[in-house]
């Protein structure tokens, strides 16, 4: 039985608290008011340039010179209130956004790794069920992932935030000043009461199969003959199905109606990219971890290598789906498509193209040769880089449409991504001493435990 050391624990207690901390100085460092938002912008542009002041020194010759120059004025005024308005929503959205993107990281990668264990169940794999344990220890913290990120969406829809403009006041009311002609002939599929709907069952779906999977391991443990292997598998097929119909929607849902406007068809696709290997390259990290510590006995350097593969082969099928979506809209060139891209390079220029080197050119340089496939420390240093990197990736996908241009990672990100490490790694490790390591009545644990090639 493993057992959870308390230097781990102690760690991963002091990762939440500082995340806490940083968390609550995000919110309360938010601006509250427009006249806030105006310091901040004076402070940014060093005092600007007083352009309104030295159009305002200008003298009057005519009446009705005079009047048409107070009417552009009243314009001018209203259209700045209305940009200081933006800008106060933006930078209110960016602890919220930090918070977001960090809590649907982590719950999307122990997603990823039970998507990738119900497949290993379906597929009869001979290799991995030495890492089934280490793979459900993972998935515990499912079920806490989803109540904080369901509380999320609930707040999201009570307009604590502003970072779905679907869910604004008036947009699919035409007499309203902020009425969205392309919102509202969505809003049979974007409204509030559906999308929540389709978020439970989504969630209740998911912590359903990953509670009774590990519940037939478990009682398989203890079993005679193979029944409750045979309800895993049928449970597993049956899964899938389920989570590759819920997770494309759940993409659409979650990120890509935060740019309501925008569409892809490979987007679905391209989510699920980013988090299996996600979630993949965690399994890697923790067996390495516990196999350092003198757990997973069974466990040698060819199912290290097997799970390095993967995390090779998923990186490149990341990248075959990010250059198919970026290619095809960049060169297609169409307005409403571009602009997803367009915003990204003009300001997102560092994080867009590193999320490429980090997620691709790092993996493809590192994990190409197969004796660096069954060395730790390079196991260690890629997966790092490739978590960082997909953390990367949710934010680009998330922030130019909660934030724009008023994104910098500062203390709310690096806070969020410190709560839900510290989270994780407590709720994981905390679950892997509820059960034995290794599932001995497995049917191909033997052949998995004499794994090399």
């Amino acid at each position: 039985m493993y057992t959870f050391s308390s230097k781990l624990k102690t760690f991963s207690i002091i990762l939440m608290a500082l995340g806490l901390l940083g968390i609550g100085y995000g919110f309360l460092n938010a601006p509250k008011d427009i006249q806030e938002v105006e310091k901040i912008l004076a402070a940014e542009s060093h005092g600007g340039h007083g352009e309104a002041t030295h159009e305002a020194a200008e003298p009057a010759h005519e009446a009705h010179a005079e009047g048409k120059k107070e009417h552009a004025q009243v314009g001018a005024a209203d259209e700045h209130t209305e940009h200081l308005n933006h800008v106060l929503h933006q930078l209110q959205n960016k602890p919220w956004s930090a918070l977001y993107v960090a809590c649907i990281f982590f719950l999307l990668l122990s997603m990823g790794v039970l998507a990738f264990y119900a497949i290993q169940q379906v597929a009869q794999a001979g290799w991995s069920p030495v890492l089934f344990r280490v793979m459900q220890g993972i998935t515990a913290y499912l079920p806490v992932g989803s109540v904080i990120f369901f509380i999320l969406l609930i707040l999201c829809g009570l307009h604590f935030n502003h970072m779905f403009v679907w869910l604004g006041e008036g947009v699919t009311d035409p007499n309203s000043h902020n009425y969205d002609a392309i919102i509202a002939n969505k809003s049979g599929y974007l409204n509030f009461p559906f999308w929540i709907v389709r978020a439970a069952i989504f969630l209740i779906g998911w912590n359903l199969y990953r509670y009774y999977s590990r519940k037939n391991c478990l009682a398989q443990d203890e079993a005679n003959d193979d029944l409750f292997y045979k309800k895993n598998f049928k449970l597993s097929a049956g899964f899938l199905v389920f989570f590759i119909v819920s997770e494309s929607i759940m993409s659409w849902d979650w990120i890509m109606s935060i740019d309501p406007h925008w569409f892809s068809t490979l987007f679905g696709w391209y989510v699920f990219a980013s988090f299996f290997v996600s979630g993949i390259t965690t399994i890697a990290l923790v067996a390495v971890y516990l196999k350092s510590k003198g757990y997973l006995e069974h466990v040698n350097t060819s199912h290290i290598h097997d799970v390095a593969k993967f995390m090779f082969g998923i990186s490149i099928f990341w990248t075959y789906l990010w250059f198919s979506q970026f290619m095809l809209i960049w060169y297609a060139n169409i307005p409403e498509e571009v602009t997803y891209f367009v915003t990204r390079i003009q300001l997102y220029n560092l994080p867009f193209f590193g999320a490429v080197v980090m997620n691709f050119v790092f993996p493809l340089l590192i994990l190409i040769g197969t004796d660096f496939k069954r060395i730790s420390w390079v196991i260690v240093m890629a997966g790092v880089v490739i978590l960082l990197g997909h953390y990367i990736d949710f934010f680009n996908m998330i922030m130019p449409g909660t934030v724009g241009d008023k994104w910098f990672i500062g203390v709310p990100e690096i806070a969020s991504l410190l709560f839900f490490l510290g989270l994780f790694i407590y709720v994981v490790f905390t679950a892997l001493t509820k059960a034995p390591l290794l599932p001995k009545r497995n049917p191909f644990i033997e052949e998995s435990k004499h794994f090399h090639y």
